[in-house]
């Protein structure tokens, strides 16, 4: 019997794939995490047990988290890339903020990419997100100059590769790192929208660290499991940060007040618009939910 620590690469049909000095354990999660209502999670840190023969192997404690995402389902990431198509399916700004908004909230550094920038500019996208201060690229499969800065950026960091359904999360993945030989798939002409071609979340050991392909999250994905207080959600907004604590009242929530230095940014094109107008529907979404209402 051998105890080692290693990473949950991989979970399928209720086994736990975990990477131990380049080898992988197939495991089974001990009872007592149903009980406290833990489960392990992909990119969770964690003690195994395994005997000698390697018949059966078992998770015994799962190291502190850094962080976590609910959906994706993924532990102690360092970077969330999120996958945006121009078109088909258009940017849904909404959407792509509040993603952004998650991963500022759980100390995950965002980055943008614009996928299908063959079909149409992404020129207006990317000046958005840069004046928020939030790195962000374009991408197409038929122009690759950005391929290796955004490579650079999952060097030595546990990195997800994340957005909604038909994007080209795969695709992007593919051209970064051929060998994986991802499944892609076509929008669905009768539905408009992506079909889902990652059914699972697994992380792969690249440049140093590791990536993971997610299956396409929803709207309603973000609605229920990845709510921001409202008085957190000023803080998920890098570009506010310069105009926090210099409005005329302290109690402000920035979303209409007299006074509010944030709307001021707005008015002087300091803060983009759209990022406002989001920022106020996510507020208002929130703004009359209790803490003991959020889900845990």
């Amino acid at each position: 019997m051998n105890k080692v620590t290693g990473i949950i690469i991989k979970i399928t049909g209720g086994f736990y794939y975990v990477e131990s000095d380049d080898k992988v354990y197939e495991c089974k999660a001990r009872g007592i995490f149903r009980k406290k209502g833990s489960s392990p999670l992909v990119g969770d840190i964690v003690d195994i047990t395994h005997y000698n023969d390697e018949s059966y192997c078992s998770i015994d404690n799962i190291h502190d988290r850094k962080n976590y995402l609910i959906r994706p389902a993924l532990a102690n990431l360092d970077t969330l890339v999120i996958v945006s198509s121009v078109v088909e399916p258009n940017v849904n700004l909404f959407l792509l903020d509040k993603m952004i908004s998650v991963a500022v909230n759980k100390d995950i550094t965002p980055v943008v990419v614009f996928s299908k920038s063959d079909l149409s500019s992404a020129d207006e996208y990317l000046k958005i997100y840069k004046k928020a201060g939030i790195k962000c690229f374009e991408f197409s499969s038929v122009d690759l100059r950005e391929i290796d800065r955004i490579k650079e950026l999952l060097r030595d960091k546990v990195t997800a590769f994340t957005g909604n359904s038909g994007v080209g999360k795969s695709t992007l993945l593919n051209s970064l790192f051929p060998e994986l030989n991802l499944q892609t798939g076509n929008i669905s002409d009768k539905l408009g929208r992506g079909k889902h071609t990652t059914r699972t979340v697994e992380l792969f050991k690249k440049y140093g660290g590791y990536v993971a392909d997610t299956p396409g999250f929803s709207t309603l994905d973000l609605e229920r499991y990845e709510i921001i207080q409202k008085d957190r959600l000023q803080y998920c907004f890098p570009e506010f940060s310069d105009y926090l604590g210099k409005c005329k009242f302290v109690s402000c929530a920035h979303v209409c007040e007299k006074g509010c230095a944030v709307l001021d940014a707005v008015e002087c094109g300091n803060i983009p618009i759209s990022r406002h107008e989001n920022y106020v529907k996510m507020y208002n979404e929130v703004k009359d939910i209790k803490d003991w209402e959020l889900i845990k």
